[in-house]
């Protein structure tokens, strides 16, 4: 408790000392009180939270998964069933009773574990004692008989809705006292997101109770926990494979920044702003997800050039551009057999085509070019503009908007760019993570960059090493960045995705 601030501290404090006062009227209810399925109860809801330590159902994710490291196995809120149950079968102190063990008891986090446990114990046994009364005030009534399981429905549901809510209102109190999130955020989405699942519990709750008072005893209403723990295990493994393929993706752009250092950083920036054009546009999570393994993955072919033109100091030889230019060729080669990017290897691999046709490797044009590559295109080069390098500074990013905008129907999508601008001003811009060249300090003077490293002026456009341009218009014919033998399709390498369909 040492490490929490002190409102934190005052806040368990008081949400202990209101679970203490639902529990104290247990010690008035004398030995004909249902002790016996208390103390069961208690013990099958620690059991439960036990199992979340078992290494083949719990465990942890594998290493190297950076902010999605954690545990992998069954969710902190899987025994809910068996507290709802006791919720249905016993007197509401009781029921905030067969709580504390299992929390006091389970698995916490390694910092502030002993703080943890007693909040989760303090804020359970208020839950269930509301619940309990809800249940009865409802007309929940044990004990029952089988007829009477459809009228129960009711009060179960309204109970196991006020077992949510007081947790979402004590959750949200922590989040502000702990963590000092904002009021106006702290509750937003805690109520919603876990209501479904409560009331599912709920159900399930219901339902130990029913079979816990029937003819076949308590043993029967384990059963209900069977296809609960599948339906956990399935969720555990979904954790553990995604922590894999975070794994997968990290370890890949690991290779790019040690291999090119001048745009260390520059793969989570642009997956951070794909991920913000995404949003904007209204796209589905699971999409934005997959949006954001090809930001973070887009340069990833970069892995198949030379180190030598990667570092090399000035401009590039039309060959050694044209060599650059095969990199999104290479990055599509090396994904090609990770199932789990989907879209996302359509936009390694077509993220430097232009609309008008002038880009690379295959000259798609408009919408033939996949949806995921014209927004990976956008969040690509906001960010080369709006990062240092050793040979030019950042320009601010209104400066690298205007300059969207400016290149907007030649080079980039329009909406695209229109959705990373209403991003921008309703969220900014924070690319909290390390620069390119923190160590290296830039060579220019504030304004404007000049050739160097990896860009050369190609028809009044800074041209990248990579061969896409900061922004600006198209070049000139004969000045374009992919060179005069980048017009046809390699042999044995087709577009993929061109487009929704697939097709160019």
């Amino acid at each position: 408790m040492r490490g929490l601030p002190a409102a934190a501290r005052g806040y368990i404090g008081g949400t202990a000392l209101a679970a203490a006062l639902c529990a104290a009227p247990a010690i008035r209810l004398g030995a004909g009180a249902p002790w016996s399925s208390t103390l069961a109860l208690a013990l099958l809801y620690a059991g439960c939270e036990q199992v979340r330590r078992c290494p083949s159902v719990g465990g942890r994710a594998p290493s190297g998964t950076g902010p999605a490291e954690g545990p992998a196995g069954f969710p902190a809120g899987w025994a809910s069933p068996v507290l709802l149950a006791g919720v249905c079968l016993l007197p509401p102190p009781l029921a905030a009773l067969t709580a504390v063990p299992g929390a006091l008891t389970g698995p916490a986090e390694a910092r502030l574990t002993g703080a943890r446990r007693l909040w989760h114990a303090a804020e359970l046994a208020p839950a269930c004692w509301a619940a309990a009364q809800v249940f009865r005030l409802t007309g929940g009534h044990p004990p029952w008989s089988a007829p009477q399981f459809p009228v129960l429905l009711l009060p179960a549901a309204a109970a196991a809705a006020t077992f949510c809510a007081v947790l979402a209102a004590l959750d949200g109190g922590v989040l502000i006292a702990a963590e000092r999130h904002p009021v106006r955020t702290a509750w937003r989405g805690l109520l919603t997101r876990s209501l479904g699942p409560h009331l599912v519990h709920g159900l399930a709750g219901l339902m130990m109770a029913v079979l816990w008072r029937s003819s076949y005893g308590p043993p029967a209403a384990l059963l209900v926990l069977l296809p609960m723990c599948l339906s956990c295990w399935v969720f555990a493994q979904y954790h553990r494979e995604r922590a894999a393929h975070q794994a997968t993706i990290r370890a890949l752009v690991q290779a790019v920044d040690i291999k090119d250092r001048y745009t260390r950083g520059h793969s989570e920036r642009v997956g951070r702003a794909s991920v913000m054009i995404a949003r904007e546009l209204g796209m589905a999570e699971d999409r934005v997800e997959v949006l954001r393994f090809a930001g973070i993955l887009h340069d990833v072919g970069k892995l198949g050039v030379p180190t030598r033109l990667l570092r090399k100091d000035g401009p590039l030889t039309p060959q050694e551009r044209r060599v650059i230019e095969l990199h999104p060729e290479y990055g599509h080669e090396i994904v090609r057999g990770i199932g789990f990017l989907g879209e996302a290897r359509a936009a390694i691999l077509h993220h430097h085509e232009r609309l008008d046709g002038r880009g690379y490797p295959y000259g798609l044009r408009g919408h033939h070019i996949p949806e995921y590559a014209r927004v990976v295109a956008v969040a690509d080069a906001f960010d080369a503009m709006t990062s240092t390098r050793s040979y030019r500074r950042a320009r601010p990013v209104p400066a690298a908007v205007e300059e969207l905008r400016k290149c907007a129907g030649a080079q980039f999508d329009p909406r695209m760019v229109r959705a990373l601008a209403a991003s921008l001003d309703r969220d900014g811009w924070h690319p909290d993570l390390v620069t390119a060249v923190d160590a290296e300090p830039a060579v220019v003077a504030d304004g404007g960059g000049v050739p160097g490293r990896d860009e050369e002026p190609v028809g009044g456009v800074v041209q990248r090493r990579d061969g896409e341009s900061d922004g600006g218009v198209a070049p000139r014919d004969g000045e374009s960045a992919r060179g005069p033998e980048r017009t046809a399709v390699r042999p044995g390498l087709r577009p993929e995705g061109a487009g929704r369909d697939g097709t160019r």
